[in-house]
């Protein structure tokens, strides 16, 4: 797996969110749980279980949402975190009051299901190029309120984030182009507002738009869905000029195209594939 930093955010930043989703499950009060165990509180153990092979992320969130619950719940990883995991393996052994687990128990499994799928796709599309000096990196293609764990999943399957938001650095796309009249307009206008040390990165289409990017020294130049002879020559374009500029490639990524793109020379493949086309991991609990 190429290098790649998986930094998983502070509670401070994940706790409201964990709370909201915690409330929309259990509404007025789990109904089931409540009825059958307030009068005969209990302790009891569970173990959660792969039914698939994949990648497991959101260990510390599932562990999370337990003890915000109840923080005297024991949630002890038995599959490290950013590991595989193999059909029928024991990923996980929680011990805790029975209400808690059960009250517990779809939030946490559902955002461990949806990360591993996302970490384990991410995780096939590096390996196709784990001998090539490009770099995999996600998108904004995210699901609301869910982008800063689905970031967090993608870079344990071993790819780099793009920017996180929309403050994160500037990106000038067709869009902008079009309404500034040109990408020189457009690069003269922001960089005047650009504070430091934030980059300017500018989305082109043909080897027209590379050469004025060129002209007024964009920071990286995206070569959007080019077809390959012409983004390798834009590659060595950028490389003759100005070897400082970084070259992303994106549009149409997929499994079968990734490899080609990365023989061009670019330096990054952003593709929101992993993220949008994961499939869940199947994970379920069991009690003891």
């Amino acid at each position: 797996m190429k290098s790649s930093v998986a930094v998983l955010p502070p509670f401070l930043v994940l706790d409201q969110l964990l709370q909201s989703w915690l409330l929309e499950d259990i509404g007025r009060g789990d109904r089931t749980t409540q009825s059958l165990l307030s009068q005969h509180p209990t302790r009891g153990e569970a173990k959660w279980i792969a039914k698939a092979p994949g990648i497991i992320a959101g260990l510390p969130i599932a562990a999370r949402v337990f003890q915000l619950l109840n923080n005297q719940v024991d949630f002890v990883n038995v599959t490290d975190e950013g590991t595989l995991c193999e059909p029928g393996q024991v990923i996980a052994e929680i011990n805790g009051s029975l209400d808690t687990l059960l009250m517990g128990e779809r939030v946490a499994l559902n955002l461990v299901m949806r990360l591993s799928g996302i970490a384990s796709l991410t995780n096939i599309y590096v390996e196709k190029i784990a001998d090539l000096p490009a770099q995999l990196v996600d998108t904004r293609k995210t699901t609301p309120g869910l982008r800063i764990l689905e970031k967090y999943a993608t870079a344990l399957g071993g790819a780099m984030n793009h920017r996180m938001g929309l403050d994160d650095a500037v990106m000038i796309k067709d869009n902008h182009i079009v309404a500034a009249g040109g990408i020189g307009e457009a690069i003269t206008r922001i960089r005047s507002h650009v504070p430091y040390p934030l980059t300017i990165e500018v989305e082109t289409e043909n080897l027209a738009q590379v050469r004025e990017a060129l002209q007024y020294k964009a920071d990286i130049i995206m070569l959007d869905n080019m077809p390959l002879s012409m983004m390798s020559e834009a590659v060595l374009l950028i490389r003759d000029e100005d070897d400082r500029v970084k070259i992303e490639a994106s549009g149409n990524v997929t499994l079968e195209t990734v490899r080609a793109v990365a023989k061009t020379g670019v330096d990054y493949i952003s593709t929101s594939a992993p993220i949008t086309q994961s499939k869940w991991l199947d994970l379920s609990m069991r009690m003891v």
